[in-house]
């Protein structure tokens, strides 16, 4: 016998009295954290297979998604601090991975790009990544899962601490953001 899931959202518990913290499972913070990490599991062993980081990962696929471009843009759209970032390319281009070259007119300015070598690994990631994405959405739904993209969206949109990036295709990606 099958049971139906209640999708139904839990009631929401009473309001803290005034001063008081909120309930910990109220806690939207770590409800996107726990998110993440239930996301994430999913991924970890294909970047392990391919033996990368998801700090790696983030910047190889921004490389193949977006193109060769500043390494603070990398940054910014990768969701990676520039010291971790300069760690990760040294590591990455040790690995023939990516390559630098100078900004034409500006000798100070370093432009990344993948190479051969760093897009086959990107494509091949990427397969794995597009088979547990399958998973996702088989499990959540593709319509639920295309609205939570709508609404992290919207919520980093309101708040004005994000920047939504659009993907080639027009969906907004997660920074991480959507294919960590």
């Amino acid at each position: 016998m099958t049971t139906k899931r209640d999708d139904s959202p839990a009631p929401a518990p009473a309001p803290a009295p005034q001063g008081a913290l909120r309930a910990f499972s109220r806690s939207l913070p770590m409800a996107l954290l726990k998110a993440r990490e239930d996301v994430m599991a999913g991924f970890r062993p294909n970047l392990r297979n391919h033996q990368i980081t998801e700090q790696q990962w983030r910047a190889l696929k921004a490389l193949a998604s977006h193109g060769e471009m500043r390494a603070g843009q990398l940054a910014q759209i990768s969701l990676i601090s520039m010291p971790s970032l300069t760690r990760i390319l040294r590591d990455l281009g040790q690995r023939d991975l990516i390559q630098r070259r100078s900004e034409p007119g500006d000798q100070r300015t370093a432009l990344v790009s993948l190479t051969p070598a760093g897009q086959a690994l990107a494509c091949l990631v990427g397969q794995g990544a597009e088979c547990h994405y399958d998973r996702i959405a088989d499990s959540f739904g593709p319509e639920r899962l295309e609205q939570l993209h709508h609404l992290l969206a919207a919520l980093s949109a309101c708040l004005g601490c994000g920047q939504a990036e659009d993907d080639q295709d027009g969906k907004a990606t997660d920074g991480i953001a959507s294919q960590s």
